[in-house]
């Protein structure tokens, strides 16, 4: 983590120059699921291009930018895209702009994602509160000469994903006749979907769902010491015995169509947020 702290200000300090605000919320916004930021009364927006040391995002439908402004009376910090391994990025680089939202001043990280459904009681368009997850990426982001600035050297992963927000948001999916599970999210590096074999292994050792983003930037949540809640939209059933080959236009119209639910999760959490 050899100058990362360095990196993390020269960030910060860049986007002060367009954005005051100080944030309550930093929220990640994965496949298909950009139309979110509509919702924002939006204040500043800024290329992560322009932004010193923020990677570029090269996956399809990450719009790439930085909206800064307010959502359900919060001010808030939206990832209009995010950064992943398989793009060959190291972790540390991945979740950057995670130490960047709590620098900033925010206290909540929310996460959301596409992924692929191995629970049998699950459905294409269905959304999963992660409760727990299973790092299979092979790599850590917060591997490496520990910064004391940045977290502990040791961080507790007993509750990375916060149950008082979970079941806030269960509450809300109830109230609002939304389909929404709690389970186990795992990732894996990608880029290449999995076998049948690794299907069956991944819901062996209690994975609900799969994807290749989210673990990290959690892991590092933790460490900066921020609160977190996790939405993952089932975008494919990935079920050994019924496999197809993966349709990636048909995913990004899943988790497209399955927006407008997230988004009354999402802005139900956060209207709970307020003081």
């Amino acid at each position: 983590m050899h100058g990362l702290y360095d990196k993390v200000q020269e960030a910060v300090a860049f986007i002060r120059k367009s954005w005051l605000g100080t944030p309550h919320a930093g929220i990640i916004l994965g496949t298909g699921l950009g139309s979110l930021v509509k919702h924002i009364d939006e204040e500043a927006s800024i290329e992560y291009g322009d932004i010193p040391n923020f990677p570029q995002s090269t996956a399809i439908s990450h719009r790439g930018r930085l909206v800064c402004g307010k959502l359900a009376g919060l001010p808030v910090v939206a990832m209009e895209g995010r950064f992943h391994m398989y793009e060959g990025y190291d972790l540390a680089q991945v979740t950057l702009p995670v130490r960047v939202i709590k620098a900033l001043g925010a206290e909540l990280l929310v996460v959301s994602n596409a992924c692929g459904g191995m629970n049998p009681h699950y459905r294409c368009g269905d959304i999963m509160l992660i409760e727990d997850h299973i790092n299979l990426m092979g790599a850590n982001p917060l591997i490496g000469i520990n910064d004391d600035r940045l977290g502990p050297r040791f961080p507790d992963m007993c509750e990375p994903y916060c149950h008082k927000l979970i079941d806030r948001a269960l509450s809300i999916a109830r109230r609002e006749n939304i389909v929404a599970h709690q389970g186990v999210f795992v990732a894996v590096a990608g880029p290449n979907l999995e076998t049948r074999a690794e299907y069956r292994f991944l819901r062996m050792i209690g994975a609900d769902v799969v994807g290749m983003s989210t673990v990290p930037e959690v892991i590092v949540a933790v460490h900066a010491g921020l609160k977190t809640v996790g939405f993952s939209i089932v975008t494919d059933m990935c079920l050994p015995d019924a496999l197809e080959p993966a349709d990636v236009p048909k995913i990004i119209a899943t988790a497209n169509a399955a927006e407008p639910n997230l988004t009354k999760l999402v802005l139900g959490v956060l209207a709970g947020e307020k003081p």
